[in-house]
């Protein structure tokens, strides 16, 4: 009942009025058009179906668009379709993915927090390659975790093995959906299966090394066609100064994202990536944002993504500690590390890159940070008898509805929408309050729900 509500709530989100937008981004929606006629625009992601040149991005995403082109033509609805589909598969992703090692009702209110946020709920209702790079991310965080079930079963290192080999190829064909920004999950993979596998250092080593192998299959297949194929035979690479691939994912869409020394290199006319999306905002006459820790939580960023962001980062802590001094082995702990790793290595270098930045780059935060509030609240509800837990929990619940209210305020959007959140908020770290005092466990669930 509860999993039936939660994807009805995603199909109303992420479908309803679809089409508002139009064609939303009409750049990467004329490379759909392109690739429903000609399969060779198709494979290259050329913005036309003549092949003159390619969107400045890698074609995964357009794929999937041109496909639904094929089938249903060209109109709104069939290029957004895909993004919609991706919205609930990701949110399902999320749910299964909490469920599994932190009981049902922890999925469902992950998958709610995920759908709710502002960031995510517009993204999967837009055109931009965004939305199969966080699908893609999920899924690779759902199977890597899976491959660390197989603890004492017999064919255990086989199937951990082909998880692994799953894992990379998702992050690879994420490559192609957005380059190297799929990368930033990484780190946050890599140290809960080196830590956690239930085998030997060596065997963990060669099931990372077959992972790293599947992702550079599954990404390197296309980029060796545009090293390999004449340039004469293919369209030119958008956003590049030298027809080069590598160029456009080092440059360009790579460390000049970092560096900022990439910004205005993009052929005049090619580089379309905002597509009509606001950008951020203020960073004293630019237009990225301010770099430093405050840049996700300030201005118009800090409402599509920053909402929760206080719990999901305490959120890392408290599960830590509630898991204690779990075995080695323990999954749990390996899926706080994986989303606490996501999330804060992806928040790190959102906030200090100095290149192009929009704001609906958050999405790729959104699962991560979902999680991680869910999780932290679940295991704050597990140490409810601690000491500590009864302090904390008010304290958090208190902090978070002053942050909100604070960010509600930044809109004219329902004035009366941030004293609902500070009263309501305020109510709960009461109820949280009296209930620790009182050690009533079902008041104390009563305030969390509020």
């Amino acid at each position: 009942m509860a999993l039936g509500a939660m994807l009805l709530a995603a199909c109303a989100i992420f479908f309803i009025n679809l089409t508002a937008s139009g064609y939303a981004n009409e750049f990467y929606s004329a490379a759909a058009q392109a690739g429903s006629v000609s399969w060779k625009a198709f494979l290259w992601g050329s913005l036309d179906s003549g092949n003159a040149i390619t969107v400045d991005k890698s074609p995964a995403a357009l794929w999937l668009m041109a496909l639904s082109v094929r089938i249903l033509g060209l109109n709104s609805f069939a290029i957004l379709l895909p993004e919609a589909l991706m919205g609930v598969a990701t949110t399902y992703l999320l749910y299964a993915t909490v469920r599994r090692y932190w009981g049902n009702w922890a999925g469902i209110v992950t998958g709610f927090i995920f759908m709710l946020t502002p960031v995510a709920a517009l993204m999967f209702r837009f055109n931009n390659p965004d939305a199969l790079l966080v699908l893609l991310m999920t899924g690779a965080a759902n199977v890597l975790l899976r491959s660390l079930e197989y603890a004492n079963h017999p064919s255990g290192n086989r199937k951990r093995t082909w998880w692994m080999v799953l894992a990379g190829a998702l992050i690879g064909f994420g490559f192609l959906a957005k380059q190297l920004q799929v990368l930033l999950v990484l780190p946050g993979f890599a140290l809960p299966f080196l830590l956690a596998s239930p085998t030997g250092m060596v065997r963990r080593i060669l099931d990372s090394l077959a992972a790293i192998g599947s992702m550079i299959v599954a990404a390197g297949w296309w980029v060796l066609l545009t090293v390999i194929v004449p340039a004469s035979d293919r369209p030119y690479i958008g956003g590049s100064q030298r027809n080069s691939f590598l160029e456009l994912t080092f440059g360009y869409n790579g460390f000049g994202r970092l560096t900022g020394s990439e910004e205005g290199s993009v052929i005049p006319g090619h580089g379309h990536e905002g597509g009509g999306m606001p950008a951020g905002g203020g960073r004293g006459g630019g237009m990225w944002g301010q770099i430093g820790l405050n840049r996700l939580f300030s201005g118009e960023f800090g409402t599509q993504i920053s909402w929760l962001a206080p719990l999901a980062f305490a959120g890392i802590v408290i599960s830590l500690l509630v898991i204690g001094r779990a075995v080695r082995i323990d999954v749990r702990r390996a899926s706080v590390i994986a989303f606490g790793g996501w999330l804060t290595v992806t928040w790190l270098v959102f906030s200090f890159m100095a290149g192009i930045f929009h704001q609906y780059y958050t999405v790729a935060l959104a699962p991560a940070l979902a999680a991680l509030v869910s999780i932290g609240a679940f295991s704050l509800w597990i140490a409810r008898d601690k000491r500590w837990a009864r302090i904390v929990t008010p304290i958090l619940v208190a902090f978070t509805a002053f942050w909100d209210f604070s960010l509600a305020g930044r809109s004219q959007w329902l004035p009366w929408l941030k004293w609902a959140i500070l009263i309501i908020g305020l109510m709960g770290a009461l109820g949280c309050a009296l209930a620790g005092l009182l050690r009533i466990r079902r008041l104390a669930l009563a305030a969390l729900i509020l």
